[in-house]
């Protein structure tokens, strides 16, 4: 805890606090430290328990994924309160653990938004990757009901989702454009330049361009 308080920088904690994280360490030193560590489970399980969120993302990079049961999953989810440390514990951890399939089912059906976004993130994933026995037009069904007035970080699961499946799919990219024309959710969002919008006609188009040019 003494040598992430050495590493907390006041720019870096205005920086992450616009996004709801409160911390001040660049993520690259606390990797760097991660690396120093080493995988230690026990000490991973005490950093969480700080409720410091700085502990918490180092806790969840020298953790044993697979170490944990379904139950303290769902228990750590809801009290990760910040988004990066939520990111982070959802691709890192309960990706690779034995749970995260029956995890999404639960969490997606989960009335708190930000515990369902999880449950969509671990979709999205399984669109991309496994999409064996999803209900491809079931999930398109539900993102064209719900996205348009979910809160926002549902939302952004939901617009992720809707274009990995226009992405991936060929069979369903016309629908999925069209539900994401229809709907105009994050159309107006502000992108850099050489980023790609997050508005999903757009997305999907350039991502399908890319995979043609390859």
């Amino acid at each position: 805890m003494a040598e992430l308080a050495e590493l907390e920088d006041p720019k870096t904690r205005v920086v992450n606090e616009k996004h709801g994280d409160d911390h001040g360490v660049n993520l690259s030193k606390l990797r760097a430290l991660a690396k120093r560590l080493k995988t230690q489970q026990e000490l991973a399980s005490r950093l969480w328990e700080t409720d410091d969120t700085a502990a918490r993302l180092l806790a969840i990079l020298i953790c044993r994924p697979k170490a944990f049961a379904r139950d303290e999953l769902d228990v750590m989810l809801r009290e990760a309160r910040t988004p990066k440390v939520h990111d982070w514990l959802v691709n890192y951890v309960v990706k690779k653990n034995p749970h995260s399939e029956e995890l999404r089912r639960a969490w997606s059906a989960d009335p708190d938004p930000v515990v369902a976004s999880a449950g969509w993130a671990l979709t999205t994933e399984r669109v991309a990757k496994k999409p064996e026995g999803l209900d491809l037009p079931g999930l398109l069904d539900v993102i064209e009901v719900e996205m348009k007035d979910a809160p926002d970080r549902l939302q952004w699961a939901l617009n992720h989702c809707l274009a990995q499946i226009g992405i991936e799919h060929s069979e369903y990219r016309t629908r999925a454009i069209d539900i994401g024309e229809r709907l105009e959710v994050l159309k107006d969002y502000p992108t850099s330049p050489g980023c790609t919008s997050p508005f999903a006609p757009v997305w999907i188009t350039e991502m399908v361009r890319r995979q043609r040019d390859e």
